[in-house]
């Protein structure tokens, strides 16, 4: 593992596929230009609109979403999170699924979200998504790269749900993805506490990218695209507008951190 730096990219889609995929596009060249080796996109990059509308697109927003995605990996030359999008399933839902790209353009790991946000937010806002989105059934996998380290997949809801990154931990994650569309009403609370939780108790580089401002109807996202060190200490944020947060991964900080707090060696149950 070397030194490099890592973008987690903030957009605000709507429920159109080809504006979203040109902001895409050009958030990504943005990181690019300031140096970025791996970036990654939000969940629902690709498509934020009513779940109706989603349903009815899922497979043309799915194969846009893979090819652009492996596009833009080739292109750029990057390693590249595509961090939500859907997938349908044979039974009428889809698979909420994260893609991460090399960059040669091939898959390298894929992970369909576990955890669905059913939810009554006490804004007044209604979400189930297990309405549309069926479970997976995996635990996120960690994709072992020799340049940028080990990379451990996760999207939005699942930061609420501390197993799973141990999980991630156990198998070695050394940097953990968690590309969201968190709630504004929830995200002004609980979103950068719990990336930082996440941080802290397994020692991990977090990118954490995001949607932000308002989507469609009341529809409306946190922001605030974050990386986080393995102490916790937040290294970037991207507010609350369209944009990149960009730090630099260091190996020599995560043995440092993982030398002065070696609480991963000292679990008591497994």
């Amino acid at each position: 593992m070397k030194s490099y730096l890592a973008a987690a990219v903030q957009m605000t889609s709507v429920p159109d596929l080809e504006k979203n995929l040109k902001e895409a596009e050009e958030l990504i060249d943005l990181a690019v230009r300031q140096g970025a080796e791996l970036v990654g996109l939000p969940e629902n990059f690709s498509f934020l609109g009513e779940e109706e509308e989603k349903l009815a697109k899922a497979e043309q927003i799915a194969a846009e979403s893979e090819k652009f995605l492996k596009t833009m990996a080739q292109r750029f030359q990057i390693t590249l999170l595509g961090g939500g999008f859907p997938v349908p399933v044979n039974n009428g839902k889809v698979y909420n699924t994260a893609l991460l790209v090399d960059p040669t353009g091939n898959e390298v790991a894929r992970y369909q979200k576990v955890h669905l946000f059913d939810v009554n937010v006490p804004d007044g806002n209604t979400y189930r998504e297990s309405a549309t989105i069926e479970r997976g059934e995996q635990l996120p996998p960690v994709y072992a790269d020799e340049d940028l380290g080990n990379l451990g997949l996760s999207v939005c809801y699942d930061v609420r749900f501390p197993e799973l990154y141990r999980h991630l931990s156990q198998n070695g994650a050394e940097i953990l993805f968690v590309p969201a569309a968190f709630t504004a009403y929830t995200g002004k609370d609980h979103w950068q506490i719990l990336l930082q939780a996440r941080a802290i108790e397994n020692t991990c580089y977090v990118i954490a990218p995001a949607q932000t401002g308002c989507h469609y109807g009341r529809r409306q996202t946190h922001g605030h695209a974050i990386i986080v060190d393995p102490w916790g200490m937040v290294l970037a944020d991207a507010l609350d507008k369209p944009g990149v947060a960009i730090a630099e991964i260091n190996p020599a900080r995560l043995k440092q951190v993982r030398q002065q707090m070696p609480s991963l060696q000292h679990r008591a149950f497994f």
